[in-house]
Order: structure tokens, then sequence, then C-alpha cells
């Protein structure tokens, strides 16, 4: 559990990016297609918060795709964050939101330069949080955009639908879709947001072809499948994909109608299970109108430590806009194929059950290769092997396959790895940088993150780090003036940019290049 203090200050920082609204003035105001909005300037940036991308989720249209916004007269004010959606707050969160769960939730919020000419077409970043899919918010103040914003970009963040109520399939739904997608309507939701930046960001002063998405853990395996997806290939035009797989589902892994043999059982019967915990037995419209009136506590109460329950599915195969999984995609280069940056955190997150040193070996087909590599003394204890392999398997082996296959057909990867930890928490992450910790370097929000604990070092590697993303977005290149240069991926140079323990980038060969090997030639076998 947090301390009420840090508690405190993290609301108190997402307050403040509000409470300071200055007179009202034409030049703070944008139209969109939902009606005219009002925003707020703080220290040279124009923000516009909790602006409605799609009608509220709620009533009938609970577990339907998003439907067009509803129109508003006069000036809305967009100086407050919306509602985040729905979910079980995780404590302990790296990203404690900052505005109650509520099933309304379909909102957006823009960052741009105060000073920016209407017509300035500037690069556009859009953001994508993490969460497991059960967890996450567009509110936490280390995802505020300011900082990209004084870069000259204009930053977007969205919320989309969570647990049962952005990832749930059941026969009467499918039925009711007549041939439509359904399911992950959380995705659908992103797909919703991209869309309402095609048609509004410009108004914005943002460049529609100038677009960059971005996003961490289940956030990044939403880039990944907005990269795979059929009907998200034009929305976009350069992808950043930080902890989130790549291999496979990074969560769920059910397919819409069909058990998989030897895996998950359906979505739709996981969602008839759910249907009949709550004692409704039907499986006809009836099931739907009374799933529906269901309260939504009765929907929204998974976090990160409740998931893996037997009556939710997470997202799924539904054969429209999840045909494939990503690494299959990638492979028979069926995907969006635009610049991608992809990478994972030194003490990145990873699952295993494993009790003993044999169990952690049965999956490598070279078993003493394994031994060898992650072993070599033999002394290592269960545990941390477990975590490594874990790890390796999950997130950064999948980064490097990501990385490998576009720069093998022909589309520049850069290829990261974050190392760094904040001076104030080296005592308490002897491992390295876990899993998340990377993010608020990335929006240059260490301050609103550490507090008073933050050292200069800590704001350096922001700077640094924001630089990177920031570059990308404009040109495709991360590169930049006063940045020790990051070189495209190459599989032969297999040369990634560290942003090293000791807060210098440093572009060097992977260190971990056997472990990743042994990790790839366990998952090549796995997929055939």
């Amino acid at each position: 559990m947090k301390s009420s203090r840090v508690m405190l200050a993290a609301l108190t920082g997402v307050l403040s990016g509000c409470a300071t609204v200055p007179r009202a003035t034409e030049s703070h105001q944008v139209r969109v297609s939902g009606g005219l909005l009002q925003g707020a300037v703080r220290d040279g940036v124009l923000s516009f918060k909790g602006i409605p991308f799609a009608a509220p989720p709620v009533g009938d249209l609970r577990w339907r795709p998003p439907q067009p916004v509803q129109q508003w007269s006069g000036v809305r004010q967009a100086t407050a964050f919306g509602h985040d959606c729905m979910q079980v707050p995780f404590a302990g969160d790296a990203a404690p939101l900052g505005t109650p769960p509520a099933e309304d939730c379909l909102t957006l919020n823009v960052w741009r330069p105060a000073d920016a000419p209407a017509d300035g077409k500037l690069p556009v970043m859009v953001w994508i949080y993490g969460g497991g899919f059960v967890n996450g918010g567009a509110s936490p103040s280390v995802y505020d955009g300011s900082r990209f914003a004084r870069q000259g970009l204009v930053l977007v963040s969205f919320n989309y639908r969570l647990g049962r109520l952005g990832f749930f399939a059941h026969p009467a739904l499918t039925a009711e879709a007549g041939g439509a997608p359904t399911g992950n309507f959380g995705y659908m939701d992103q797909i919703a947001a991209l869309e309402w930046v095609r048609d509004n960001i410009a108004a914005f002063g943002g460049d529609p072809e100038n677009v960059t998405v971005f996003g961490e853990s289940a956030g990044g395996a939403s880039v990944h499948t907005l990269l795979t997806s059929p009907k998200s290939r034009e929305l976009f035009h350069k992808a950043i994909i930080m902890s989130g797989g790549g291999r496979g589902p990074l969560l769920g892994g059910s397919r819409l109608s069909e058990d998989t043999p030897g895996g998950p059982r359906s979505a739709e019967s996981i969602g008839v299970e759910f249907a009949r915990s709550v004692g409704i037995q039907q499986t006809g419209p009836e099931a739907l109108a009374a799933l529906r009136a269901l309260p939504v506590e009765r929907l929204g109460d998974l976090s990160l430590m409740t998931m893996n329950v037997p009556t939710y599915s997470g997202p799924m195969l539904d054969g429209q806009l999840v045909v494939e999984w990503p690494d299959a995609a990638y492979r028979a280069g069926r995907w969006a194929r635009v610049p991608v940056m992809v990478g994972a955190t030194s003490a990145d997150i990873g699952f295993g059950f494993a009790r003993t040193k044999d169990e952690v070996f049965t999956p490598f087909p070279d078993k003493a290769a394994a031994r060898a590599t992650y072993d070599p003394a033999g002394t290592a204890d269960v545990r941390t092997l477990v975590a490594l392999t874990g790890m390796d398997r999950l997130m950064l082996e999948p980064a490097r396959f990501t990385a490998r296959v576009a720069a093998s057909q022909g589309v520049p990867s850069w290829h990261y790895r974050f190392s760094y930890v904040a001076d104030s928490m080296r005592d308490e992450w002897k491992t390295g940088a876990p899993h998340a910790t990377e993010i608020p370097y990335m929006f240059d929000t260490v301050g609103l993150k550490y507090e008073a604990k933050t050292s200069e070092r800590d704001r350096q590697v922001a700077r640094a780090a924001n630089a990177y993303f920031a570059n990308f977005a404009r040109t495709g290149d991360p590169n930049g003036q006063g940045l020790p240069p990051w070189p495209r991926y190459e599989p032969t140079a297999d040369v990634l940019l560290d942003f090293s323990a000791s807060g210098e980038p440093v572009a060097r060969p992977d260190p971990w290049k056997a472990r990743l090997d042994v990790t790839e030639a366990a998952a090549e076998a796995a997929s055939k």
C-alpha cells in the first residue's frame, strides 16, 4: 500500500494541471466533431481534457462498438479529465488514477504548444496506457503531455474500456452483431480514438499524416494489435512498443467461438460461464438484456490482482479486428510496415511456475545450452532463474524479435533497453529497472513521480529519453543534436541503445545476446 503522503502528492499533481485556468479567450477554443471546446494554458502549453470521442458506452450501448459522439451546444469546458474506465484501482500502481472510475469513460486529452499556429502540422503522438487490460487510465500525472508539447508536438491520450466491459464475448452478443466485429470492445475504442485523431487533430495544429502510436505493457501489446489488425492500418505512421511482448498474446489468448486444442476455452464459453455465475441462465437476447442491466460494479470488479479468473477472457482472436497473433502477422509481412521503436526494461515482468531447475529448463530445446547460459556456475536459485527466463520469454526476446523481423523486411527499426533506476530507488530495485519504471522518463515527468527525491541525474535521463521519443515521432529516427548516436537496428550487429544504470544512453551489442538466443530457439520451436 502507498503512504497517504504519496497518494496525496499524486492527486495534487493531477489537480494542479486543472486548477490554474486563465480567463477564457477565443484563442483557447477549438471546434471538433462534437462541438466547440475551451482549453486552458499553463506554462506555455495549451491543453484540452475530457473530450468525448464516442457516445457513453452505457445502458444499451454496453458491449457495442463505440458509437458517434453526442453533439453539444455552446462551449464545452475541457479543463478536467473525464472518468477513467471502470475498474478496481490497483494499490501500488506505478501510475495511480487521477479520477474515479466509471462506465462513462470514452474521453481523450490533447496537449499542444500554446503558441503553435492553427495550421502548424505538428507531429502527433498518441499514448495507450497499460494495466493488463483491467487497470489504467489517461488521467495519471506521469502521463502529462506537457513536455512533448514543449518539444513542438501534439500529445493525445485516451481511455479505452477494460476488463469484462472491454473484452467480453457471449453467443447472444455474436448473434446481435450480425457479422460485425464483437468481443474486443477495448480495441474498438482504441481505433475509434485514432479515427477521431485523423478527423480532428488538424484543428489543434497537428498533422494527421504524421501520427505515432506508443504504449507500454498492455498498451504496448495494443500497439502490436494496431500494427497487425486490418482495421487500423491507415490510422498511424510510426509505432513505439514499450514492454509489450510480441510473440503470441501478451494476455488472454482465447478465440471468439472456438476452444483452442490444449489451450484456453472460447471467449463465448467464458462469457456464458460468467453469466451463469451471476444467475443468468439464458443464452439469447434475454441474456443480453439481463447482462446489460447488471450494476457496473458486478462487471468492473477486476484488477491486476484478480485478473486471472476463469470468467474473464481478456483480448481474443475475433476473426475481424484481431485475426492472428502478432508474430504470425509479422513473419508473413501482414502488418502496417511503419518505422518501429521497441524495447523493455532490464528487470521487466515475467511469469513462470517452475519449482525445480529441471522444470525451469524443460521448455528449452537445448537444455544444456540454456543451463550454461542462465546458470553457468550452477549456483543460481530457482526463483532467480524463473524471473530471468520468464522476463526474457515474455518481454525481452519478443522485443528483439519485433525489431529483427521489421529490419529483415527493410522497415526501419530501433531497439532499446531501459536499465536506469532512479537514484532514490537504488537500494530497493537492486536487480535493475522494473516493469513500467521507464514511463516517467519517456514523458519527462520524473519530478511528478519522485517529487523532492528526484535527482539531477534522474532529470538528465528523462530529458534524453523524451528527446529520443520526440525525434522519432517527428521523423521516424530517434537521433538528434546533443544525443548519443542510436544506430538503426541490424540483426547481424544486434546493437541496441541502453539507457544505462549510470544514466548515459549507450549504443552497444546486446550483452544478453546468448540468453535471448536460447530463448529465441525455444520460441521458434514452440511456434512450429
